[in-house]
């Protein structure tokens, strides 16, 4: 039988065998670390309603430009100017800045249209595609392009109009294959598109999907609905508490799985969160889970706006949704949360993050904010709760991983505009980043570092092999060693959109002097299991990573390796 997963933090053999090692010159509270905070920036200017982060190693943020003033301006004393603007006609103030994670500063952008709830993912290229809106940013489609803030004149937003077939307001995006994005729902719009569009005249623009119909009710708890790319080439598609499998090339629905057992509601304003668990080359791909955790009762955000706080979901369910007959297993959180945010981490843990532990996404509908973040191992089925934040991250607040390994966190509005005097709930402009367990010292003498990617220009061609050479100041036994390749996803509204991660086969194992190690690793087959365009590669030594480095999967010609 094959095992679910493999390697989580909390394996006890490895922590036992890190107590040999690493303990030397420690106490005891640094070996069993239950990570760190540290802020980044007091005041980016922006609540991170939206965040991604590109190759280039900057993170783009932003909110919606109908909030009125922000916390900062727009560069050189610029306005814009926008007759359809529901806040400021004329608006001299940032809603998105460019977060430099090398120097730790951010500088403003300029939108032209309203980003309020929108939704995106990075192409082939790495660029940021950005999608719909509200009011006049319903049928926009944005581009942000990768790499060119290191130009002498650093780039801004590109807006295109009516790129959308029909408004796209708290919609949900997945890349596909082909370099394509599916949009999926958005309020009122039980349908689905392609951006950009492909095919002839007869093709049509929009798509009918039934299921989000059926699964809409009075609260429409089934808005940003979790997609996940399965590796049959098919999208997984969870909206409240059902699910479906859809064959987007013929329009059809091939599978329709087993309600979440609970009776509870997991997308917005139920907001809890999804993530597709790793997937692995040792098994062929076959078998994919998925991971979803929190929510709210149904009526929660009903029962929130008469002052009536229900707690959240303290439950977690995963899927096989590769098996024939698949059913859910379900699991108890050590804490109710609503509007966590589920990170992948690098050793194949999932982070759950922010949030609160009663009421629902929305204006002022939460309270006791869930402060401290747990990790969830997969292969052990075991969470672990971790160090405490001191700030509150409720509504529009958002979280993704860094090269480094840690991640970053920021924003929280609980708001309809700008409200720093609120005594519950300010908004949040400050960025912190939160350090897993992984990243103490006491466990340095085990962190690789990676030396030498031989792919050429960064480019890796589907199925390739490639040499990879790493560092590390211990001994290492190659049954210690993972791989694995993680995309940079869209995060908004505690779902991160296009989160993945593929764990490699590798071969030829050698040691080349004591502290000098070389790999042969095997590129992912098809652009099925790994949609092309830029991953972040970690190489994980007896459950500790490495910093990331960036790869391209593309279909080109083949890279040379040694």
């Amino acid at each position: 039988m094959q095992p679910r997963f493999g390697g989580g933090f909390m394996s006890m053999y490895v922590t036992l065998f890190m107590c040999l090692c690493c303990l030397y010159g420690t106490n005891l509270s640094q070996a069993t670390p239950k990570g760190k905070w540290e802020l980044l920036i007091k005041d980016a200017g922006v609540s991170a309603m939206h965040m991604i982060l590109l190759p280039s190693n900057k993170v783009i943020i932003f909110d919606r430009t109908d909030f009125g003033p922000s916390n900062i301006s727009l560069a050189n004393g610029a306005c814009r100017f926008d007759q359809n603007e529901l806040a400021l006609k004329k608006d001299c103030w940032a809603h998105s800045v460019e977060y430099d994670i090398i120097a730790n500063k951010v500088r403003p952008l300029t939108l032209l249209t309203d980003t309020w709830c929108s939704s995106g993912g990075l192409n082939a290229n790495g660029d940021l595609i950005q999608t719909g809106g509200y009011n006049d940013g319903s049928l926009v489609v944005r581009r942000f392009i990768n790499g060119c803030s290191n130009r002498k004149a650093p780039c801004d937003w590109q807006e295109a109009p009516n790129q959308l077939a029909v408004s796209r307001w708290y919609a949900s995006n997945q890349i596909l294959p082909d370099n394509r994005f599916i949009i999926v729902g958005g309020r009122r719009q039980f349908n689905y598109e392609f951006f950009p569009k492909h095919g002839g005249l007869n093709q049509p623009l929009v798509h009918p999907l039934d299921f989000l119909a059926h699964t809409s009710d009075k609260v429409e708890n089934n808005l940003y609905p979790f997609l996940h790319l399965s590796t049959d080439g098919n999208l997984f598609i969870f909206a409240n508490a059902k699910s479906v499998l859809l064959d987007y090339h013929r329009n059809v629905i091939v599978r329709t799985y087993p309600d979440m057992p609970g009776g509870e509601a997991h997308n917005y304003p139920s907001s809890g969160s999804s993530v597709m668990l790793p997937i692995f080359a040792t098994n062929d791909f076959q078998f994919v889970d998925v991971l979803i955790c929190g929510g709210a009762s149904p009526m929660a955000n009903i029962q929130a706006n008469n002052d009536n706080f229900i707690e959240a979901s303290r439950r977690c369910g995963r899927l096989r949704i590769t098996e024939e007959h698949p059913t859910w297993i379900m699991q108890t959180m050590p804490m109710p949360r609503v509007m966590g945010d589920m990170i992948l981490l690098p050793t194949s843990d999932v982070l759950i993050i922010n949030g609160a532990q009663r009421g629902s996404a929305g204006w002022g509908a939460a309270r006791d904010p869930a402060f401290s973040p747990v990790l969830y191992d997969p292969y052990h089925n075991h969470f672990d709760v971790l160090e405490a934040s001191k700030t509150a991250r409720l509504y529009h607040s958002s979280a993704i991983l860094l090269p480094s390994g840690k991640v970053l966190v920021a924003g929280g509005n609980t708001h309809i505009n700008y409200d720093f005097s609120d005594p519950l709930f300010p908004t949040e402009t400050s960025m912190e980043a939160f350090s897993p367990p992984y990243l103490n010292h006491s466990f340095s003498c085990f962190r690789p570092k990676i030396t030498l990617l031989m792919t050429g220009d960064g480019s890796v061609r589907y199925g390739a092999r490639f040499t990879l050479q790493f560092d590390v100041d211990t001994f290492v036994d190659s049954i210690a060693l993972q791989v694995n390749m993680m995309s940079t996803p869209f995060a908004t509204h505690s779902f991160s959109m296009n989160q993945r991660m593929i764990r490699l086969k590798y071969s030829h194992f050698k040691r080349l002097s004591y502290t000098k190690y070389q790999l042969l690793v095997e590129a992912p087959p098809t652009p099925i299991i790994a949609p092309p365009g830029y991953y972040l590669l970690y190489v994980v030594h007896s459950t500790i990573p490495s910093s990331g480095s960036w790869i391209r999967m593309h279909q080109g010609v083949q890279t040379p390796y040694i």
